[in-house]
């Protein structure tokens, strides 16, 4: 397998885009808390959901954008390439898993017993 790393480059036009929606957001926030006093909370968050819209409609088109699609792309890829387990083998390790409680529980419980009896022989305390 010879796959070559290429080193991502930004350009500026898309530091502009990403901070362009890094305004907006911070906009869309910001408006939320001056429109505090207002009747209508549907316009608070009408503002909010109008910075992300905007934020978003701004980073699509920049290698940000492309980079998070491309992501989306194959975790969709790796995500069909996961075996499941069965209903049987959830069951199973779910046992397992609660067995080992149980017995963790009391071995602690049973060190817990002993070192308080050890402490109280050794410091004199109790009867």
């Amino acid at each position: 397998m010879n796959d070559e790393h290429k080193v991502p480059t930004t350009g500026a036009s898309d530091k502009v885009k990403l901070g362009a929606a890094i305004a907006f957001v911070i906009a869309g926030v910001a408006a939320y808390y001056v429109l505090g006093n207002s009747e209508a909370t549907w316009l608070r968050w009408l503002a909010v959901a109008a910075g992300v819209a905007l934020a978003a409609a701004a980073v699509v088109p920049s290698k940000y954008g492309r980079d998070l699609r491309q992501f989306w792309m194959d975790s969709r890829v790796e995500l069909r390439k996961v075996v499941w387990s069965t209903r049987r083998e959830t069951g199973m390790t779910t046992l397992v898993v609660f067995g080992f409680v149980v017995i963790a529980g009391v071995f602690f419980w049973l060190v817990d017993l002993v070192l308080a009896w050890a402490t109280r022989h050794l410091t004199g305390q109790g009867g």
